[in-house]
């Protein structure tokens, strides 16, 4: 069994893979930077007890992350696992089976980049992937499968707390899809605003990618919001929410040997 952990800037997701490559479990952990290996393992044990996952069976692990300072903890978390240390995706050696066609190819986030191997492996492109992080982010992969670029936005969850944390009397709202684009009162017009605003966002980012390329592209939608926004437009063509951990998976299964 295959041990994949993805540390974005908000959450960790774990997940089990069996030896058929599919997924035996997943989990969900806020990222606190300051954890330790130890808390990691307790914690882990108890979900792995409760999916009815045998500890001794997993026998290879591979980490991304985009939060540096946890890589530390979390390969001594493998360690302690496997008893020996994970692939970690953007570390020499590790192919991701794609090329990054950017000016600078170490800046891109390896969540990106894990994106755009599990496009590369399971889809045909050329393709855009939305995914609803902590940054919106567009990611254009190319008719051969490379990884061509994109756009960064604020995420939808960050907008939301500078909004409240900029002005003096507005709340805190939930992200949700109003009735109506227009609001009767506060709470309904910001939840309009941030839901109708991304999506215009969303469809204007996605033509614009279009135009500029010349290319009828396929849209996939990943992240915690993806099928909320996915409602509101027909720009998006699917829903992917295991997007980033079955590239994790691609990665390993490609380099393993």
């Amino acid at each position: 069994m295959l041990l994949a952990i993805d540390i974005g800037n908000t959450n960790i997701v774990f997940a089990i893979f069996d030896d058929g490559g599919n997924i035996a479990g997943q989990w969900r952990l806020s990222t606190i930077p300051e954890i330790t290996a130890d808390e990691l393992s307790d914690w882990l044990d108890r979900e792995l007890a409760s999916a009815g996952i045998e500890k001794n069976k997993i026998s290879a692990a591979i980490i991304s992350t985009v939060v540096p300072v946890m890589l530390g903890e979390l390969k001594n978390l493998c360690q302690l696992y496997i008893g020996k240390d994970p692939m970690v995706v953007g570390e020499a050696g590790v192919n991701l089976g794609i090329d990054v066609l950017v000016d600078k190819p170490d800046e891109v986030g390896a969540d990106r980049l894990v994106n755009a191997a599990s496009v590369a492996a399971n889809y045909n492109a050329p393709l855009i992937v939305v995914d609803f992080g902590t940054a919106t982010t567009f990611d254009v992969i190319d008719e051969n499968g490379n990884y061509a670029g994109g756009v960064i936005a604020p995420g939808i969850n960050l907008s939301l707390e500078a909004l409240h944390m900029a002005t003096a009397k507005l709340p805190r709202v939930e992200v949700a899809k109003p009735a109506n684009v227009i609001g009767k009162a506060t709470k309904p017009a910001m939840q309009s605003g941030i839901y109708w605003g991304y999506v215009s966002i969303i469809e204007g980012i996605v033509k614009r990618i279009k135009d500029e390329l010349g290319l009828e592209m396929d849209v996939i939608a990943t992240g915690g919001l993806a099928s909320l926004f996915s409602e509101g437009t027909d720009v998006i063509t699917s829903v992917d929410s295991d997007l980033t951990i079955n590239g994790l998976y691609a990665i390993w299964n490609r380099n393993k040997s």
